[in-house]
């Protein structure tokens, strides 16, 4: 445990901040699972979803809880996954 003021309190900054990025890759998650499976059924609501989790991707990058290229190759893959199934 550290025993300095300042340390004690960046520790529990750490643990929020840690707690809060896993949250949103969490979110980040369910939503590609539940696109990809909307998707897969060929349901037209997949469209809405897919665009859910890029919203979140997006977001994600923005508050850099994900990096700029990680957020790029997942919103590619479900778009990849999506014009799949328009055509």
């Amino acid at each position: 445990m550290p025993i300095k003021k300042s340390a004690l309190k960046a520790l529990r900054q750490n643990k929020t901040k840690a707690l809060r990025n896993l949250r949103v890759k969490r979110n980040i998650k369910d939503l590609v699972k539940q696109s990809t499976k909307l998707i897969e059924a060929k349901e037209k609501s997949a469209a809405e979803k897919v665009k859910a989790a890029v919203k979140s991707i997006d977001k994600a990058i923005q508050n850099k809880v994900l990096k700029k290229n990680t957020g790029a190759r997942k919103k590619s893959r479900l778009m990849k996954k999506l014009n799949k199934l328009g055509q």
